[in-house]
């Protein structure tokens, strides 16, 4: 993925070039093609890409569009409105496939992206092999440059990281979850604490165990958390009886 290139078109501001930059080197993407930016190299571009300044010192500035992909095999451009002529369009995901396979046969890749204003020609676009589309909600359309920039190289991040990510939140836990059993004692524990702090009437418990039981259960407790909150019951236990 980091071979895969973001070429930028005639960008108006250098702090959307410093924003892409930061947003390429969070997901791992180092190669930027600016094509005849209105203002490059600028303080405002450093500034905004914060510690991508790397990327703004290698970045490649060219005259056309032409010059930024005569290299490349495969070109993706974005768009953000319908054509006259019908033509192939990805969705970021797509697109990210498409480009990681065209990786994988060793084939340079490249994402266009357009003018902040008014995007891509039609001419531009033509000289694209598929075009990509951010579905954005009807309500608000618009996408920042380097928020665009920065859906794309994530979908190209979670296809690269494939198979690496832990499957479930819970797998690099640092303790053991509680058994049942455990589970029971500190049900009875607690039940016991909250009668003795006159929290609960025996004789008119309103589902306040079933109820606690449910949210714990939930919760899912580990052998620590649940140690930590038997300890917690002990102390106040202590406390009462002191009194």
């Amino acid at each position: 993925m980091s071979s895969v290139r973001i070429v930028l078109v005639n960008t108006s501001h250098p702090g959307n070039i410093g924003g892409v930059a930061r947003a390429m080197k969070n997901m791992g993407c180092r190669d930027l093609c600016l094509v005849a930016p209105a203002r490059f190299p600028d303080k405002e571009a450093d500034w905004r890409a914060a510690g991508a300044s790397g990327i703004l010192e290698s970045a490649r500035v060219v005259g056309s569009l032409d010059e930024a992909i005569a290299d490349c095999q495969l070109v993706i451009g974005t768009s953000a409105r319908g054509r006259r002529i019908p033509w192939p369009v990805l969705d970021p995901r797509r697109c990210a496939e498409r480009a990681l396979q065209a990786r994988a046969r060793d084939e340079q890749v490249a994402i266009v992206f357009g003018r902040e204003d008014r995007g891509l020609t039609n001419e531009e676009l033509q000289a694209c092999n598929l075009h990509l589309h951010v579905p954005t909600h009807e309500d608000y359309t618009s996408l920042n440059l380097a928020m665009a920039v920065q859906i794309v190289v994530y979908e190209l991040r979670m296809l690269e990281l494939e198979g690496q990510l832990p499957e479930r939140e819970d797998e690099d836990w640092d303790a053991p979850f509680s058994t049942a059993e455990n589970m029971e004692r500190f049900y009875e524990h607690l039940e016991q604490t909250l009668v003795e702090i006159d929290f609960l009437d025996p004789a008119a418990p309103r589902q306040l165990m079933a109820r606690l039981r449910r949210l714990y259960s939930r919760v899912r407790l580990d052998e620590m958390e649940l140690n930590i909150l038997r300890g917690i019951l002990t102390e106040t236990q202590n406390s009462i009886r002191k009194q």
